[in-house]
């Protein structure tokens, strides 16, 4: 990664005289991905169309290279920014072919005309984002996916220096999602181009940047590398999160959990009891889960969702002050579900309690003796 190729400082990004996000500090270098997260209405289309010269800002300055974008022609400013936006743009009568074309407007002369140079670039562009198949075909006669891909297109026919993108994941599936955002990491990469772009989609943020600016309340909150945005609970109060939990660490959220005494007792561990939680509280039956290690990767989920979770410390084996406290809960419950198909060494003490639970059922089925 080289210098700086777009820096923001002091900057204040709004309409008119009102602010709408202040103090923004960005500093993105070629190759680097910056996305942006927040609440709806933050303001983070606000600051894409005002560090991409749509509108004026505010107060502060935004440096693309060495040159001031203020001071930037738009034939300047189009050779070194790329720019793809959500809104649907109305393309009548062109093919996919003549959008991704007009990506090299900047380069031509008055009539715009593509030199053979041109007309490679296009055709490298779709054959990079896998469109080329669309080339003849009407841009109104695709799917919004599709569209939006041939957007992107565009854009990378432009060759830009910076390529900034509102929600580009939108209409698409998750195959096509994971797909374009891997595009972007490597175009970042094999193109040494800074990607700005706002998502929603927070475990693919988690996963697709180098730096997180996070915006809530007129203000830049926070910036910086994934993990040290999520981590926590920095999420949750970004978003106020009120209604389910977010887990930072699979960068996901769950629902509410269940109210109420448990009614079900679930013997998980490995991951085998995440589906069986979410069922439950699908269903919405408050339930028990246990006894579950600290570092097992289903402990944040039951976290969330069970109304009473019962723990051991990480890599030792259970104890028998957790199994006495699993035994009172689940001699509460009209119901015991074990998700466990193997026990080891460490979680052994489940396994007896899932006998201690089938030698106590048994015992309530059987028939009273006639004397």
């Amino acid at each position: 990664m080289g210098n700086t190729v777009l820096k923001a400082e002091s900057l204040a990004v709004g309409y008119g005289k009102k602010i709408v996000v202040d103090g923004l500090e960005i500093e993105v270098r070629p190759g680097e991905v910056l996305t942006i997260i927040g609440p709806n209405g933050a303001g983070k289309t606000t600051i894409l169309k005002s560090i991409s010269a749509q509108l004026p800002a505010i107060s502060g300055s935004i440096t693309v290279g060495s040159s001031d974008l203020a001071d930037m022609s738009l034939r300047d400013i189009s050779k070194t920014m790329a720019v793809c936006f959500t809104g649907r743009t109305d393309l009548e009568r062109m093919t996919c072919e003549d959008v991704v074309s007009s990506g090299r407007y900047p380069y031509t002369g008055r009539l715009g005309l593509l030199s053979e140079e041109d007309k490679r670039i296009v055709r490298q562009a779709m054959e990079l984002t896998g469109i080329s198949a669309l080339c003849d075909t009407d841009v109104n006669c695709i799917s919004d996916g599709q569209r939006q891909t041939v957007m992107l297109a565009r854009a990378v026919a432009q060759q830009p220096r910076v390529l900034i993108l509102d929600e580009p994941s939108s209409f698409l599936d998750i195959n096509n999602k994971l797909r374009l955002l891997s595009l972007l990491r490597e175009l970042a990469k094999s193109r040494s181009i800074a990607v700005v772009q706002t998502l929603h989609e927070l475990d693919l943020a988690q996963r697709f940047s180098d730096k997180i600016l996070c915006v809530k309340d007129n203000k830049a909150q926070r910036i910086g590398a994934p993990e040290e945005i999520f981590c926590g609970d920095y999420i949750s109060r970004l978003y106020g999160i009120s209604y389910g939990t977010f887990l930072p660490g699979f960068g996901v959220a769950e629902a509410q959990k269940p109210e109420g005494q448990p009614q079900v007792f679930v013997i998980g561990g490995g991951g085998s009891g995440i589906s069986t939680y979410r069922r439950l509280q699908r269903q919405g039956i408050p339930f028990a889960a246990g006894v579950l290690h600290e570092n097992d990767v289903e402990y944040p989920v039951a976290k969330s969702l069970a109304a009473v979770l019962i723990t051991e410390k990480a890599f030792e084996p259970i104890s028998e002050e957790s199994m006495a406290r699993a035994r009172e809960i689940m001699k509460k419950c009209s119901e015991v579900i074990c998700c466990i198909e193997v026990f080891g060494s460490m979680n052994k003490g489940n396994r007896k309690l899932l006998e201690e639970y089938n030698i106590s059922h048994l015992e309530q089925k059987k028939e009273p003796e006639i004397l």
